[in-house]
């Protein structure tokens, strides 16, 4: 069974297919938890749709930490269960789901207080290890160990010698969370999912009380359509109660913002070899190895503004510099930084009133008969998310639906990665790259990269790096287009690349190449070319001088000012 391709003319007979046949069931929202409904429902044999407002994992899916993680600081707030449930899951996606997506991690916690800290960090480390293990798998990553100052410094010369007194090392996982998103929804689609982005959903279709369907405007081609399913899941994280509202109000579910900001820097300006993990006032703050950068993040504050754009301000990257420069040795300045992204969680309201305090655990309800919402949890949980909205979805059908099994299906490049991995040498010398050109495309694509290969067969330009962003090919730039779903030029730089935050540029200097390999796959005339890049241009300068502003509402106010795409042609609605 071939991978589906998600390009343009996949989209058009996806939403074609929507329009003339009632689904057993449509996701709204094409983030993390949405495509994983969609594969799920997809994989127990039911019909479905689904539909993204924007590109696939425009929201909180691109601009996380990056962390497939059971998350430390849970165990502190004895919350046992969800560690469990997380650590089984990275566990399930390192070894047998998404290996070629989803890799191990090191980070050194740094130990400030004599006497009591190591056996207390000591101990919740043993409990996080041994809560690892599940039931037909190791835990796919090493156990933690303890080291003295001297050893710590050995693996991180960066630290201060006088900040901390010894450390402890631990491992998790990490995964580029957008392309995640895509390989989901590229499974769930050669499972029989239809599916489509820049497709709005802006109501519902009623029978009497009975959800039964939506309808959809087609943002590219600015028609409006009826999609008929017999049960509807809303998936839309931090846009949850907006969709409640389409509906007929506030419904079971109560969603708050939380925006977390991370900062992006040169690998050679923290001299480490791991991770490494801070406590701050508030949560923890991770120095994340990511290529040639350092993730660093995130902060933890109430965000009520934009939620398409959260913009980061400059309370928030000093915030970040603060809390970081307190354990290095040579402290980071702004000039270091060289991309900043805001996300937001959507996390479940409860008594709290801080955010960091919100529940992590998700919810299902079926507010109202033919619709499923589900709602909070954490990344690394997202199969279990939808696992548990399409039980909900079972039940409203009249009919039997066999149990989950998304925990025995790979996804996407999986399969043979690990022999294709092996093989790297060899595919080097066949296809006349550099193996590290090899494995970065095997990182990213799995055995998927026999795909990426032909493109560069069929025209050997697209062996080439991009000009001024050389860790990616010109053949990744018309992939994006040809089988990912990529509408626009910025859906290419800021997720299916992650340009917008690797360079000083920030993706600006290489627009125009990447605009043009665009147009031949998405018919652009010279026109659009130029609208796409100026787009994108208006977009970086907004954020940049965003992130120049002391609050959240002074950042907001100017990151709105860029205008969103547009595209082509848009007639009239029908």
């Amino acid at each position: 069974m071939g991978t589906a391709r998600l390009g343009p003319a996949e989209r058009t007979a996806a939403l074609e297919q929507m329009a003339t046949s009632e689904l057993d069931v449509v996701v709204i929202g094409g983030g993390i938890v949405g495509a994983g409904v969609a594969l799920d429902a997809a994989t127990r044999g039911l019909s479905v749709g689904l539909l993204e407002a924007r590109d696939f994992a425009s929201g909180t899916s691109s601009r996380s930490s990056k962390l497939i993680h059971g998350g430390l600081r849970y165990l502190e707030q004895l919350n046992f269960d969800l560690v469990r449930e997380a650590l089984q899951e990275r566990a399930l996606l390192l070894q047998r789901i998404a290996p070629h997506l989803v890799r191990p991690v090191p980070f050194l916690f740094p130990l400030t207080h004599f006497g009591w800290e190591r056996p207390y960090v000591g101990a919740g480390l043993v409990m996080y290890d041994s809560l690892g293990f599940s039931f037909g798998f190791t835990r796919g990553v090493p156990g933690h160990r303890h080291l003295s100052r001297r050893r710590a410094l050995r693996l991180a010369p960066a630290l201060r010698r006088t900040a901390f007194s010894g450390a402890v090392q631990y491992w998790d996982a990490q995964v580029d969370d957008a392309r995640y998103v895509m390989t989901v929804l590229r499974t769930a689609a050669t499972y029989g999912a239809h599916v489509a982005s820049r497709a709005q959903v802006v109501g519902f279709l009623r029978e009497g009380e009975r959800v039964t369907g939506v309808r959809v405007r087609d943002l590219e081609a600015g028609i409006e359509r009826e999609v008929r399913a017999r049960q509807v899941v809303n998936a839309t994280g931090v846009w949850t109660d907006d969709i409640q509202e389409l509906v007929g109000g506030r419904g079971q579910i109560h969603v708050r913002a939380s925006k977390g900001v991370h900062l992006v820097v040169p690998r050679d300006r923290i001299h480490s070899l791991t991770g490494i993990i801070l406590r701050t006032e508030k949560s923890v703050l991770f120095v994340i190895p990511w290529g040639r950068h350092w993730i660093i993040g995130t902060t933890d504050t109430r965000w009520e503004l934009d939620r398409a754009h959260p913009a980061a301000s400059r309370s928030d990257i000093d915030y970040v510099l603060e809390h970081v420069n307190e354990v290095l040795s040579v402290p980071l300045t702004r000039d270091d930084v060289e991309g900043v992204y805001a996300g937001l969680r959507p996390l479940l309201s409860g008594e709290s009133e801080e955010t960091s305090k919100l529940s992590r655990e998700h919810v299902v309800a079926h507010p109202v008969p033919g619709l499923v919402m589900v709602a909070g949890g954490k990344y690394t949980t997202y199969r279990v998310m939808a696992r548990d909205a399409v039980d909900a979805v079972a039940h409203g059908l009249d009919q039997r639906v066999p149990p989950s099994c998304t925990d025995r299906i790979p996804l996407a490049g999986a399969e043979g990665y690990q022999a294709l991995w092996n093989s790297r040498q060899r595919l080097a010398q066949t296809s006349g790259l550099h193996v590290a050109r090899i494995e970065h495309l095997l990182q990213r694509y799995g055995s998927m990269i026999d795909q990426v290969l032909a493109l560069i067969e069929d025209d050997p330009s697209l062996a080439r790096p991009l000009t001024g962003a050389d860790d990616y090919l010109r053949a990744e730039v018309v992939y994006a287009a040809t089988h990912e779903g990529a509408r626009h030029l910025n859906d290419v730089l800021t997720r299916r690349t992650h340009v917008s935050f690797e360079t000083f540029h920030r993706g600006v200097a290489v627009a125009q190449e990447a605009a043009e390999l665009l147009a031949g796959p998405l018919e652009w005339d010279a026109e659009q070319v130029k609208r796409e890049v100026e787009y994108y241009a208006k977009r970086i300068e907004a954020e940049r001088l965003s992130q120049e502003q002391d609050t959240d509402h002074e950042a907001d106010a100017i990151r709105l000012g860029a205008p969103e795409i547009v595209p082509v042609a848009t007639p009239d609605p029908v």
